[in-house]
């Protein structure tokens, strides 16, 4: 064999032995990056940090205060004994902040596909999956500076849980922020236009918050609705509420944090799919998001 040729196979098996792929540390530098980006926008939307906690503080100051005599709950768990109902509700004003973030997070999506960010960012060449599922951590991340920002105020207002709550809630808003990120980003994968967001979102947002658990027990529900009752068995946004309940109190809702943990793979993996160039809803309507 020649000097030439044998440089050739040299160089064939040398281009095969390098690793391909991409380092931890490349990994780590862009779901870096895109968290930082998605805090500096946070940041800079000062009306979104403060809309983020008007709304649940009008249902604990004012719709809690209206009900606080009327509506009693009974002793129930994760509960040793009787609340007062802005108390009941805290855990599910907490999920709804996440909810809302949620939809804002994938609203900017929408935006970002239809002012072009959106394909520069999926245009990298790393994994498209790994730059939506840093998506998701960012959202996550901000939405739990909005709930702790939430829990300082209502402490003001006696509404308090057990010191190592504030610890152990940690993990059950991850999940149900990841689970809420990755429903918002399904969903965005579907709407064309940004004006028809609010519209869907109306679809979305509301008859996932007043069909659970988070204002009123489902016991009472099933006394009033036994059809009601069943959806909101059947309704996700109900065991992210009851896991963050039980979790404020030290306490695991294991058939919630089954239902959070599997809705959180199937909407990721759904949203994964649904922007994927060749497979996903963009690729078929032939917008920029899907022509990466």
């Amino acid at each position: 064999m020649s000097t030439a040729g044998t440089g050739h196979v040299a160089h064939v098996a040398a281009t095969k032995a390098e690793p391909r792929g991409f380092t931890l540390r490349q990994y780590a530098i862009c779901l870096k990056g895109i968290v930082w980006r998605e805090s500096l926008r946070f940041l800079h939307q000062r009306e979104r940090f403060i809309s983020a906690l008007v709304r649940p503080l009008v249902w604990l100051f004012i719709f809690a205060a209206g009900f606080r005599q009327v509506l009693g709950v009974s002793i129930i768990p994760p509960y040793e004994t009787y609340i007062l109902y802005s108390v009941y509700i805290t855990p599910g004003l907490m999920a709804m902040i996440q909810l809302f973030n949620g939809m804002q997070s994938s609203l900017s999506m929408v935006y970002d596909r239809e002012m072009g960010n959106m394909r520069t960012l999926l245009v990298s060449p790393l994994p498209r999956w790994f730059l939506l599922c840093s998506k998701l951590v960012a959202g996550t991340a901000v939405s739990l500076l909005q709930v702790y920002a939430f829990l300082a105020i209502a402490w003001f207002w006696e509404v308090e849980a057990p010191p190592l709550g504030y610890l152990t809630v940690i993990p059950a808003l991850i999940l149900a922020g990841l689970m809420l990120g990755a429903l918002g980003m399904l969903i965005s994968s579907v709407i064309k236009q940004l004006e028809n967001f609010a519209g869907v979102m109306n679809f979305v947002i509301f008859p996932m918050f007043f069909a659970s658990s988070a204002l009123y027990p489902l016991w009472q529900v099933r006394e009033g609705s036994p059809l009601l009752y069943y959806v909101c068995q059947f309704n996700p946004f109900t065991h992210a509420v009851e896991l963050i309940r039980f979790a404020l109190y030290t306490q695991i809702e294991w058939i919630s944090l089954a239902v959070v943990v599997g809705c959180t793979v199937l909407f990721t993996v759904a949203a994964i799919i649904a922007y994927d160039p060749s497979r996903g809803f963009l690729s078929r309507r032939g917008e920029p998001g899907g022509g990466a």
